[in-house]
């Protein structure tokens, strides 16, 4: 679960479910007794089943399973269905419905009753659920990540990992600058592999081999601006991995104008389909 994956309008879905869950717990309805004894001044919270009970499932429990639904689309695989529709279509239906079940208690109330908080509260909250459930993916504020993007680290190969002791301009492992190079085998040593033996002409050098040709494509670092899947290279239509916003990954090849070979940081390669919208590093 990366939680980069986020957009600003999951997070008002999710703060909208917070204040909904509130709400429920408020009065729903107040009445004005007038002063008389046996009549109670409020009818209580959506959680008293005997006096609300189309109040909870029809708004309430409606609209906070239509949030988690939402927000929990971020973190599967799409593409995933439940009864021929996303979890995103399901959350979306469930969110609206349960704000316009809180439109209809606000117009449609008990005779000689009150609006309450709670009523109050849980049409704001519902509505907005619904209103960034449908147009959150086309507005720009909504879409954009919830956490800043971090910046890419210093260029390195990919997943490599600086070697402890080497010197300048020596990688890995080699000898570090200004140490002593390796004595001179003494007389009757093996010589160093090239070396020709005594009393033999030295070997004409082999003929260098022309260079490959240079590819036009250089790998380069790039982030998603939301989840993207990464297919596999045979064509499988199951995704391998989902590449998350906020992270770095690393460009290998191009196939076509707008799809591109990236590899994950554990090391599975894969087909990006859609670089709409990426950021390079």
């Amino acid at each position: 679960m990366n939680i980069r994956s986020l957009t600003r309008g999951d997070g008002v879905v999710i703060g909208a479910a917070v204040l909904l869950f509130i709400a429920s717990f408020l009065n729903f309805y107040s009445v004005d007794c007038g002063g008389v004894s046996t009549c109670e001044d409020r009818i209580p919270s959506a959680w008293d089943t005997d006096q609300l009970n189309i109040v909870l499932p029809s708004i309430f429990l409606a609209g906070l399973i239509g949030a988690g639904l939402i927000v929990a689309t971020r973190f599967l695989p799409e593409g995933r269905k439940v009864g021929g529709l996303t979890l995103a279509a399901w959350g979306t239906g469930l969110s609206v419905g349960a704000a316009w079940s809180a439109l209809w208690a606000l117009i449609v109330g008990p005779e000689g009753a009150d609006l309450g908080a709670g009523s109050i509260l849980a049409f704001l909250a519902t509505l907005a659920v619904a209103g960034t459930a449908i147009a959150g993916p086309k507005v720009p504020a909504l879409a954009g990540p919830l956490l800043p993007t971090p910046s890419p680290q210093a260029a390195q190969p990919y997943g490599g990992q600086p070697q402890p002791g080497a010197g300048y301009g020596y990688p890995g492992g080699a000898t570090p600058y200004g140490n002593t190079p390796q004595p001179v085998p003494p007389y009757g040593g093996t010589p160093a592999p090239g070396t020709p033996a005594a009393g033999q002409a030295p070997q004409e050098p082999a003929a260098p081999q022309p260079a490959a040709p240079a590819s036009d494509f250089s790998p380069f670092w790039f982030a998603v601006p939301v989840a993207r899947p990464l297919f596999p290279e045979d064509g499988s239509p199951t995704p391998l991995a989902e590449l998350a916003p906020g992270t770095w990954y690393l460009a290998v090849d191009q196939r076509g104008p707008n799809t591109l070979i990236a590899q994950t940081q554990d090391g599975r390669r894969g087909v990006l389909n859609d670089t709409s919208g990426i950021q390079r590093g």
